[in-house]
């Protein structure tokens, strides 16, 4: 088999074998917990297999049913795109051997919640190896609808609100979106990345295109003030749900983001864009830290600290003119290592409400005596959420800061700091209630072991990132996606 066709054979697999799995479960409901199971184990497998080859040989480019751009659909995976493969592999493995536990008991919910959930990974897949904007569109709207049905799943009257408005939020940006795609395709007559690449120039239709398509993205990913979606919907929805969505969904249009400004508009915008984006980024890190230190149940609290952490990718946008690979690269780790803690902390976060039967932190009654190893698992990812070593988010932090101080931005690193000291603030509210006794006793239920375990696997993965710096650096390089930015630098 040769190298080439090697990684497209797992390109391919990697988005085929979650959709079969979906219609499987969807088909054989009985065995729909198994069924899913199995597709995970056999995504991830296919995930590691995929960014082994494209290591060892480098991008990797397969034309779908031999039609290849314009015409046909294309796709691409090079060091970025395979880093956030592997980084919904791992997730999505963890959240499918959680899930099982979790759901038990309930009726009809295993059976509405594998077929869903398999489909959103079909999307996130899709679109990481997307190579136009089109095909970008369909699998983002695609990857919206199947998280929005996964919010109401529950059923329960605040999980449907949250749904609804994130399904309102949703088709706005995807319709803002696809407006701009509509656009560029009329003036260019193109969506594929690497043509518009070498036709786009600066003219009021692209700079309209341009408004469009990061307006339906930054609504998406939540960057503040543009978040008044994320915490309703994140907070109310299923436990695994909640943790997809924060740790999986929300970067897939960061990533699509990331890619345009990269590929089509990096030459056509000036500073005072990344500095716009920029500025939302420090306003959400501060914000959303204020009101998660406010909370006082444990789901909104991490919910609100999503919408904190997103914004420290955003700060990459005005320190990448000058420092474009560190700054892109620091988005990168960012977004890895928020992806294992923010899914570490649901997941602890169902453990807690399994165990006592709420999230109210001012009533978690010592539970460190308890769940050990789920209280750890929070400590844990709260260290990576702190950007205290020797984890992946100081890894990412680190090289922001790196970028920051080169340019003398001391606003960003003031930002940094105390964002940094908002997170330990709310992190070590919760533990300190973890330890001590409540005023409202409360019975207590068993926590299954794999509930517990899965949280705890994924918050040592996020403090491990902090010792894979090279690799990860190493695998970001492949394809050298953020060339584009260096150059204008």
């Amino acid at each position: 088999m040769e190298p080439a066709t090697a990684a497209s054979n797992w390109g391919v697999a990697i988005i085929l074998l979650p959709l079969a799995g979906a219609l499987l479960a969807f088909l054989f409901r009985r065995a729909a917990t198994r069924i899913g199971i199995g597709a995970a184990v056999a995504t991830s497998l296919a995930a590691a297999a995929l960014a082994r080859t494209v290591i060892r040989d480098g991008t990797m480019h397969h034309a779908v049913g031999g039609w290849g751009a314009p015409l046909g659909i294309d796709l691409r995976a090079d060091g970025l795109s395979v880093l956030m493969l592997i980084m919904t592999a791992t997730v999505g493995l963890a959240i499918s051997l959680y899930a099982p536990a979790y759901f038990r008991g309930e009726s009809r919910k295993p059976e509405q919640f594998w077929p869903l959930w398999l489909f959103l990974w079909t999307g996130l897949n899709a679109l990481f190896l997307s190579a136009d904007i089109f095909n970008l569109y369909v699998t983002l709207e695609l990857l919206g609808l199947a998280a929005v049905a996964l919010t109401a799943l529950s059923g329960r009257a605040d999980a449907l609100t949250g749904a609804m408005r994130y399904l309102l939020a949703t088709l706005l940006g995807s319709l803002a979106y696809l407006l701009g795609v509509a656009l560029l395709y009329h003036g260019f007559g193109s969506v594929d990345i690497a043509v518009l690449a070498e036709r786009v120039e600066a003219t009021p239709v692209v700079w309209t295109a341009l408004g469009l398509m990061c307006a339906g993205l930054l609504l998406k990913t939540a960057l503040f003030p543009l978040h008044f979606w994320l915490p309703p919907a994140h907070s109310s929805a299923p436990v695994p749900v909640s943790a997809l969505l924060s740790a999986l969904v929300v970067k897939a249009s960061f990533y699509i983001l990331l890619r345009l400004w990269l590929e089509i508009f990096a030459p056509l915008v000036g500073d005072g864009v990344g500095e716009l984006l920029g500025l939302l980024g420090a306003g959400a890190v501060l914000w959303g830290s204020i009101q998660a230190l406010r909370q006082t149940r444990l789901k909104m609290l991490i919910a609100y600290s999503t919408v904190a952490q997103l914004g420290y990718f955003f700060l990459a946008f005005p320190l990448a003119v000058a420092a474009g690979v560190t700054a892109w690269s620091a988005a990168a780790y960012l977004a890895l290592s928020h992806a294992l803690a923010k899914a570490a902390m649901f997941l602890a976060a169902g453990n807690l409400i399994r165990f006592g039967g709420h999230d109210r932190i001012a009533d978690l009654d010592r539970v460190v005596q308890r769940l050990p190893l789920t209280v750890g698992a929070f400590a844990l990812a709260g260290v990576s959420s702190m950007g205290l070593p020797p984890s992946g988010g100081f890894i990412g932090k680190w090289l922001l800061l790196e970028a920051a101080i080169a340019q003398g931005r001391w606003d960003l690193v003031g930002v940094m700091f105390l964002g940094g000291l908002l997170v330990a603030a709310y992190i070590f509210k919760v533990l300190g209630y973890a330890f001590t006794q409540a005023n409202v006793l409360h019975e207590s239920r068993a926590v299954p072991a794999s509930m517990e375990w899965a949280a705890l696997l994924l918050a040592i993965g996020a403090i491990l990132l902090g010792f894979m710096a090279s690799p990860v650096l190493a695998l970001l390089g492949v394809g050298d996606p953020f060339n584009a930015v260096e150059t204008m630098g």
